[in-house]
């Protein structure tokens, strides 16, 4: 088997578990304070993170350490809104409205960085923008909390997005990586402390939960994700990328019965296609935020 293709079927599976820790956040934080999970997540996996990343840690300059902090910052308003937003609509929802990042990226470029904006990044925003009314209510049932909740957290991984895109040149991927998911990590410990939300996990939902985030998707699925970017082609690995959210609502309906109604299943879908229109142009394309999507 190729380089290639060993890479795209690594990346298959880190999409996979990508989606399915929607519903399985979803179950913990309904045992656990959304603080106290997202610290432990994080913490661990910068535990796992580190040791494989010492060289660049140590090669790691003031100006890309000030970088990881600032790209953590924004990577912690993001899982925060996420999983709250897990409390308050449905693991498709939060799935399929997450993966707005990449059309609202270039919106954001323009807007703040002056960047060009092409006809095309224009038309994803006003379709992925269709498809959030559909998706959101239109047809259905409202989760407007909720629904906000994770369109904020799209806007959060946008910039962060924009912060990686500065920083990913002249520094080392690793490095940046540990030190986003000790900064998540850090924060949420703390945040959980002051408001009296540290608890000891309980229940094999919330273990299991914790190992898959922490373990598979965002140890596991950074170093998938670099692997294939080294080795497969760009417009294959957006592709795979894109499919993120369809495991998300794949993964919602087997495993926390969410049902779509058919205005929500044409919002999804005009959503992925914005999503797809942004990923397969490559100047259009940015870095994915990390560790994951």
């Amino acid at each position: 088997m190729s380089e290639a293709r060993r890479g795209e079927l690594a990346l298959v599976a880190a999409t996979a578990v990508w989606g399915i820790t929607f519903a399985m956040v979803q179950d913990a934080v309904a045992q656990l304070p959304v603080l106290a999970f997202l610290a432990y997540r994080f913490l661990v996996a910068a535990a796992i993170v580190a040791p494989l990343s010492r060289r660049g840690l140590r090669r790691l300059s003031r100006q890309g350490l000030r970088a990881g902090l600032l790209m953590g910052a924004f990577l912690t308003a993001g899982y925060v809104l996420q999983t709250y937003a897990l409390q308050h609509t449905t693991a498709s929802n939060a799935g399929f409205l997450t993966g707005l990042f990449t059309p609202l990226t270039p919106l954001l470029a323009w807007l703040i960085l002056r960047s060009e904006l092409s006809r095309t990044a224009v038309a994803s925003a006003l379709v992925a923008t269709a498809g959030v009314a559909l998706l959101s209510g239109v047809g259905g049932r409202l989760h407007p909390l909720g629904d906000s909740l994770a369109i904020g957290c799209a806007i959060a991984f946008s910039f962060h997005i924009l912060a990686t895109d500065r920083a990913v040149a002249g520094h080392d991927t690793g490095a940046l990586l540990t030190v986003q998911l000790a900064v998540v990590g850090v924060c949420c410990f703390v945040a959980a402390a002051v408001a009296g939300e540290l608890e000891a996990p309980a229940g094999g939902a919330t273990w299991s939960a914790l190992a898959v985030t922490a373990v598979l998707a965002s140890a596991g699925g950074f170093f998938a994700q670099t692997y294939a970017q080294r080795h497969a082609s760009p417009g294959r690995t957006a592709l795979i990328l894109a499919c993120e959210p369809v495991f998300a609502g794949l993964f919602g309906w087997l495993l926390a019965g969410d049902r779509l109604a058919a205005a929500g299943w044409a919002g999804a879908g005009l959503i992925v296609a914005a999503i797809l229109a942004v990923d397969l142009v490559p100047r259009l394309r940015p870095p994915r935020p990390l560790p994951e999507g």
